[in-house]
């Protein structure tokens, strides 16, 4: 009986959300079970994940983060690998304040398939990867309280018997089209080539020969490179930006909320 979670986080924000509600199994309470938590990063690019198998027994929360209302491909082609076991599976949806769309269920077809045991579901808000003023320092102690509570009504919930799916979980089929967004980060002229970025590129999209480079086609727009550099030698056309995040500023206002379905 293992507690795993896994995740797609590029710039953090999805394993923040991950974590808090992890704790409620690895803390465990009165009369409960404490069970110690194995990570699996679905970032790696190189990663054998048809390693993964999982019997009735485990209990995996599995987060990604919404990408227009979307898994991110790359997610979804690293989770179909796995076999699920009918393990008991809590999905987490994290979206950077305006929408997560079909996130949740997209994801939750994907399990499915996979052989998950689909339990329970939360959306979360966590800062928005590309423009940070939308849901600025979310997950904050606020969320993170509310988070905790879900996490509580979850654990309880996971003793009863379930259907494999997760009653009235919001979204529609065929999803919503995706196409990507227009922002591919750069290097600038402060790059010190020293390889990171390629390394933890989670696409393959830099590479490793001239890290100052980047593949325009295979790029997501994850923001990893971003995220990583210690140079902060990477970045975004400020002019593009600034155009976008006020096109997206009417949707991104106020403070949406976290939801859980069960």
């Amino acid at each position: 009986m293992k507690l795993y979670t896994i995740y797609f986080s590029p710039t953090g924000g999805t394993k923040k959300v991950a974590d808090i509600i992890s704790r409620a199994w690895e803390e465990g309470s009165s009369g409960q079970e404490r069970r110690e938590k194995t990570e699996i990063d679905l970032s790696p690019s190189k990663e054998d994940y048809s390693q993964y198998h999982f019997t009735k027994e485990d209990i995996c929360i599995v987060a990604v983060p919404s990408f227009g209302g979307r898994v991110p491909a790359l997610a979804l082609e690293r989770l179909k690998k796995m076999e699920g076991g009918h393990a008991g599976t809590i999905l987490v949806g994290v979206y950077g304040n305006r929408a997560f769309e079909d996130t949740l269920l997209e994801l939750e077809d994907t399990l499915v398939s996979a052989g998950f045991d689909c339990k329970a579901a939360v959306a979360a808000v966590a800062e928005h990867s590309i423009m940070h003023q939308f849901a600025q320092g979310r997950p904050d102690a606020e969320d993170e309280n509310e988070l905790a509570g879900f996490a509580a009504r979850i654990r309880e919930h996971l003793e009863g018997e379930g259907t494999g799916r997760i009653p009235n979980l919001p979204g529609n089929r065929p999803y919503r089209e995706y196409n990507g967004v227009p922002f591919k980060p750069e290097a600038d002229k402060t790059c010190a080539e020293c390889g990171l970025c390629a390394k933890e590129c989670p696409a393959g999209a830099i590479p490793t020969e001239k890290p100052s480079s980047v593949d325009k086609e295979k790029c997501i727009s994850c923001m990893r490179c971003v995220a990583v550099c210690p140079r902060h030698a990477r970045e975004l056309n400020k002019m593009v930006l600034f155009a976008a995040s006020q096109k997206m500023k009417k949707a991104c206002s106020g403070r949406k909320k976290n939801e859980l379905y069960m």
